[in-house]
């Protein structure tokens, strides 16, 4: 079996791109539930997981992080956003604005993503020559 790197950031990309959209399903349900008592937000941060396994790596070049990284690793948590005290007399802590605005961000977070996977998979296909 041959032993390749190849596909490193495709999984890392991947990850991401899975994140992202729980993040705006979540974010959509944050919306749907404006309106209702005592509901808390609910909220993922795949950066932060990101971020700190490739802070455990230690090599410097971003090419030798991702080599090291194990994909399995990747997996945030969905969280309840209690610390976020509400300013509501119902105890609901979803703030339509800040939401609308963090929808359409991870929107175009998403999209981005899904270019960086198909310019990965062109540069592939360049590679093999076809």
């Amino acid at each position: 079996m041959i032993n390749s790197t190849a596909f490193n950031y495709v999984d890392v990309l991947t990850k991401a791109a899975d994140s992202s959209w729980t993040r705006e399903a979540l974010i959509a349900n944050n919306i749907a539930n404006v309106d209702t008592v005592g509901y808390k937000r609910q909220d993922i941060d795949f950066q932060s997981v990101l971020s700190n396994e490739l802070g455990n790596c230690k090599h410097k070049s971003l090419d030798s992080k991702i080599g090291a990284l194990d994909v399995n690793e990747l997996n945030p948590q969905v969280y309840t956003d209690s610390s976020n005290y509400s300013y509501r007399l119902d105890g609901n802590n979803v703030d339509i604005d800040t939401e609308n605005v963090e929808l359409a961000s991870e929107q175009i977070r998403y999209e981005a993503l899904a270019t960086s996977l198909n310019s990965e998979f062109s540069r592939m296909r360049t590679a093999l020559g076809k």
